[in-house]
């Protein structure tokens, strides 16, 4: 079971940070939206906050380590390997 979401996590990834950045971009647009129709500032404030830890998870998965490899690309090499040994 993990080899299946693993091999799917890592053919998929691009979607899906495409997929995680563009609900980042929906949630800001939602909070704006939000905020100028009630005037409550709390939900749009929480939805900023997650739309903030979206694009910081994306980031941590394609910024380059200290060793020049992301961490999605050493997991797409872990993958292969894996797959070789078999």
């Amino acid at each position: 079971m993990w080899e299946a979401i693993t091999e799917f996590f890592t053919t998929q990834v691009s979607s899906v940070m495409a997929l995680v950045l563009l609900a980042a971009l929906a949630l800001v647009i939602g909070a704006v939206v939000l905020y100028r129709r009630t005037g409550e500032a709390k939900q749009p404030i929480l939805m900023v906050v997650l739309a903030l830890i979206a694009v910081a998870n994306v980031l941590i998965l394609t910024i380059p380590t200290a060793d020049g490899t992301a961490p999605i690309d050493q997991a797409a090499i872990d993958q292969t390997e894996a797959t070789e040994t078999r």
